[in-house]
């Protein structure tokens, strides 16, 4: 019955009313009911192995694919970033579509191989590319490439190219919102074994990308640059259909959650029935039966039950009882007009979430920089390491995942337990801390690498070859990609916990995809940037961003980024002191 206090939720709360998905998953949980016990980690090979061949994939693309579209297609630095940074935009948002697509009519399993067979095809076509000499423009020498005297590439062979990176976007859309959560269903929550198996499964996701990504900036960016553009594709499209056929060997053993609407519906529900009481009045002091406040008695996860606030007061009247609006058995009658106080109080974290959402799209500026024309610069420096080693282009992002694989094991193992001790909190700092520790690595990386960026084009000026190559070690763009990894350590690991536990437990699959959506933002936002600042400075003859980068003012830009990372950091500043947070730990 409504307002009922003495029916308690044993410690769990639902974020809305039980779905008949939920009701599933509950059942699944439940040894009584369910014919399929969660398998945990026996069932992660399948899932998480179809992931990680997937990033090898699509990483394999993005680490070296600056230099295929300017070697192999003829175009400009700023043609490159921006079809670049476009596919990265739609690769990022697609995870936003996908989780609506699974939660509301496909299930993760479906929606997870949709993806895995769109992928296939968009490297099938790639490599297609690469392979067959008329599907990109004629071969060109290297001095023709650097004076731009080279035949482009016509509407067919662009076509063609884009046609696969909508599929590939495509993948990444069913994959990646779908991945974690499904893994997660795989893991018995209600023991402690499948509490620990799910605590440590994060760990072992971000491993495996950062191998993944060792492997594709190195190994793949070899055989492209070195033996084949066709034999560089080639290999992630097998390992494409590997992992297809992995995930499948599975299927006997995956727990299976069937989906039943989307929980977009549930946050509707609140501000229409908000606006339908608008004209009611909320009383000072409630009482029985004056808010919605039914028992639940299963719920997906364990976590803090949430109880009525004053904040965003007007949201409450959702939840108030008005004559006759709730049926004998203790559900409302009309969704629409009536809800109960957890989908309010829900609905008021993401209120609160989505300023800090918002200013983390321009703190991923930076990263976005160090993606593109960080290559470019290597481009145009001596990429001699030693007497025998030559350090592919595409290849210097190498140091970053070094940086990370270095530090992050040391930040956890020792820095986290010793903060621990001082301040008391789980995590050492709060989840807003270590973003905003994120935030000021990228505006420092934008400021050194502009600092290196002027001494490289002074001396390209001053004593560059005739192929405008700088007497200059790659290896001065060390300091930049080390603290790029830094701030990819406490920014994108920073949102990645805090949306997993601010957001509604429903609602986890939607906080995945939004890490991806902030992904997509910042490309927009880049090439946005990008094309502003190439028409403003182009006006006066000389770009900032010009063809060749060493007439341009590529260090002016940087430090452009760096402005602009700082004003975002003292919006993000102002936003995190007004957060409330859901629930913090402390340690005793």
């Amino acid at each position: 019955m409504a307002g009922k206090k003495g029916k308690k939720r044993s410690e769990t709360c639902n974020c809305f009313p039980l779905s008949d998905e939920e009701n599933v998953t509950s059942d699944l949980m439940d040894t009584t009911l369910n014919q399929r016990r969660p398998a945990g980690w026996r069932a992660i090979p399948f899932v998480l192995g179809n992931e990680t061949f997937e990033r090898l994939a699509s990483y394999g693309l993005m680490a070296n694919f600056m230099v295929y579209l300017q070697r192999e297609y003829h175009m400009n630095q700023v043609e490159a970033a921006t079809i670049l940074n476009g596919w990265s935009a739609a690769s990022n948002f697609a995870p936003v579509i996908g989780a609506y697509v699974s939660d509301a009519f496909m299930g993760k399993f479906w929606t997870i191989v949709l993806g895995s067979f769109s992928s296939l095809l968009g490297m099938m076509i790639m490599t297609l590319t690469a392979l067959l000499p008329p599907l990109r423009p004629p071969p060109c020498a290297d001095e023709d490439l650097q004076q731009c005297q080279c035949i482009p590439y016509n509407g067919a062979q662009l076509g063609v190219l884009m046609v696969s990176l909508c599929w590939l976007s495509i993948g990444t859309g069913g994959i990646k919102p779908c991945s974690i959560p499904f893994s997660v269903d795989q893991f018995d929550l209600t023991t402690e074994e499948g509490r620990k198996g799910n605590n440590s499964f994060y760990n072992l996701y971000y491993t495996t990308q950062t191998i993944v990504l060792l492997i594709t900036q190195t190994v793949v960016v070899y055989i492209q640059n070195d033996i084949s553009w066709a034999l560089g594709f080639g290999i992630p499209t097998l390992c494409m259909i590997f992992a297809i056929v992995l995930f499948f060997v599975g299927t006997r053993i995956y727990v299976y959650i069937k989906p039943k609407g989307s929980v977009v519906a549930g946050v509707a529900q609140v501000f229409v029935a908000a606006y339908k009481k608008r004209r009611f009045y909320i009383p000072v002091d409630g009482v029985d039966g004056q808010f919605y406040d039914p028992p639940l008695t299963t719920s997906l996860l364990c976590v803090r039950e949430l109880h009525l606030t004053t904040q965003y007061r007007f949201l409450n009247k959702a939840a108030l009882v008005i004559d006759d609006e709730v049926n004998p058995d203790g559900s409302c009658k009309n969704p629409w007009m009536f809800c109960t106080i957890q989908q309010v109080e829900d609905v008021k974290c993401l209120l609160n979430i989505i300023p800090i959402w918002v200013t983390s799209i321009l703190g991923f500026l930076a990263m976005n920089q160090q993606g593109t024309f960080t290559v470019s610069q290597a481009l145009k420096m001596d990429l001699q390491f030693g007497a025998t080693i030559k350090i592919p282009a595409g290849s210097v992002g190498v140091i970053t995942l070094i940086a990370i694989a270095v530090w992050l094991p040391f930040y956890d193992r020792v820095l986290v337990p010793a903060l621990e001790k001082i301040t008391k909190l789980e995590g050492g700092i709060t989840v807003l801390q270590r973003i905003g520790v994120g935030n000021l690595f990228s505006i420092l990386t934008m400021l050194v690498s502009g600092f290196v960026e002027t001494k490289r084009r002074n001396s390209a000026l001053s004593h560059g070859g005739p192929d405008g190559v700088a007497p200059m070690s790659v290896m001065w763009l060390t300091p930049q990609l080390i603290l790029i990894g830094f701030a990819e350590i406490f920014s994108i690991v920073g949102l990645i916990e805090f949306y997993n536990k601010q957001f509604p437990e429903h609602m986890r699959s939607i906080g995945n995809s939004l890490i991806y959506l902030t992904f997509s933002l910042a490309s927009y936002a880049s090439n946005w940037i990008i094309t502003i600042v190439n028409d403003v400075t182009g006006r006066s003859g000389s770009s900032w961003l010009s063809g060749d980068i060493n007439k341009s003012k590529l260090d002016k830009f940087y430090f452009l980024i760096a402005g602009i990372s700082l004003l975002d950091f003292v919006v993000f500043m102002f936003c995190a002191r007004r957060y409330h947070y859901r629930g913090s730990v402390r340690i005793n």
